[in-house]
Parts: C-alpha cells; structure tokens; sequence
C-alpha cells in the first residue's frame, strides 16, 4: 500500500505529521528518507510528543547505532522515526513505512510505502491510497 501527499509549506507538513500520530500503534517503525531541507524533521516535529525520534545525520558508521545504545531502545513498543536510515544500514530493525520526501518547485511531495502488514495497516486507517 501506498499513499502521497503534496505539502505545500512547513505548516502543511505538521499538519500531515500531527494526522500521522492520531493513528500510531505501539511497535512502528518509520524510516524518513529525502535530501537535506527536505521537511524530514518539520514532518517529526508535527509528531514528537508521542514518538522516539532518531536522527542519524551524524553517524559516520553503523555501528555507532549500536554505540549511541539506540538498539535498546526499541523494545516492541516503542514508535521509530528514523532519519537518514541509511547511516545505519544493517543494525536498524527494518521498516514498517517508508517516507520518502521530495523537494517540488512548489513545496514537498511525500510517498508513504507501507514495508509490513503493520505499515499496511497504519497507512490504510491515515492515508488514502493513490
């Protein structure tokens, strides 16, 4: 299942991400994906109350998630946003959804692929389906 999205500005984005929390369920896991400036953390910001955010710019070596004890945080339960997934390639627990981010000359698009049947059914109860 997938679903997209044109965000027209950073309030748009909040807004979309601030939809996305209503549906949570206990165990996602999100991988964020996009260039820098691409409204990967603007979109984690319209969810942060609710969610365990990981942004992995900053890695140099995927084992620093290890390092940075981020593993143990993970305990089933907990919500996932993972920025920049691909830092850690290898030791990240795969993906429920993927949000891929897009710069447009008019704002972002976004595309949400569900990676799982949990992804499935998170999509299916937040996103409509193009």
């Amino acid at each position: 299942m997938r679903c997209t999205r044109h965000l027209a500005d950073e309030v748009a984005t909040l807004a979309f991400g601030a939809q996305l929390a209503r549906e949570l369920q206990p165990g996602l896991t999100f991988y964020l994906e996009g260039d820098l400036g691409a409204g990967k953390t603007s979109l984690v910001r319209g969810m942060l109350r609710a969610l365990y955010h990981f942004d992995l710019y900053r890695m140099h070596d995927p084992r620093e998630w290890l390092d940075a004890g981020f593993r143990d945080g993970n305990d089933g339960r907990a919500i996932s946003l993972i920025e920049w997934p691909q830092k850690a390639a290898g030791w990240l627990p795969p993906p429920d959804v993927l949000i891929a981010f897009r710069i447009g000359d008019n704002g972002r698009d976004i595309e949400c692929e569900a990676k799982s049947p949990l992804g499935a059914r998170f999509l299916e109860t937040c996103c409509t389906p193009y």
